[in-house]
């Protein structure tokens, strides 16, 4: 799997990063919940994978894309967590797999306050790489570009509304 884009945003979280659980967050986020952190976002559940791992499945459009996202539990610490999602995407040029990365990072800056990270990295797959042939598409550079500024658009328009999210549950205190 070859980097097609990869996206990082950073926002302002004023809670003590005591108070933040970024794993219980992910995976007790309610659909309408997501839905009010992007109107790109359509969907959000959850599940458990085949092998007992949990699982983040959210559905949004990105641009021209429609992602059904199926993120797996990789790691899964109060102040890093790490996903992998092998996505449907549906696009003008038909229907493939992407490998979707999601990582979320929170640093304390002061006793009250945390910078929060949300990076998204997106991989290509054989299917893919195949649908792009299909095609005709033989410069991956115009892909990568293309998809790199959508996906930092969204990144940067989700990440302080996240922040704004996970703040408020924090200072509810709900991740005692």
């Amino acid at each position: 799997m070859e980097i097609i884009s990869e996206s990082s945003a950073t926002a302002l979280i004023n809670a003590s990063i005591e108070k933040i659980d970024l794993t219980e967050w992910l995976f007790s986020l309610k659909s309408h919940e997501y839905q009010a952190c992007s109107p790109s976002h359509i969907a959000a559940g959850r599940s458990v994978s085949v092998n007992g791992k949990r699982m983040s499945i959210n559905v949004e459009q990105v641009a021209d894309t429609l992602l059904i996202q199926n993120y797996i539990e990789e790691i899964g610490e109060k102040d890093y967590c790490k996903v992998n999602s092998i996505s449907d995407s549906f696009s003008p040029l038909g229907r493939t797999k992407l490998g979707i990365v999601w990582e979320l990072k929170v640093k304390k800056i002061t006793e009250n306050s945390c910078e929060f990270t949300n990076v998204v990295t997106i991989l290509t797959t054989d299917e893919f790489s195949s649908l792009l042939k299909k095609a005709g598409v033989t410069d991956l550079n115009t892909v990568k570009s293309l998809m790199g500024q959508n996906v930092s658009m969204h990144n940067k328009e989700e990440t302080p509304l996240f922040a704004k999210d996970i703040e408020s549950k924090a200072l509810l205190e709900i991740w005692k």
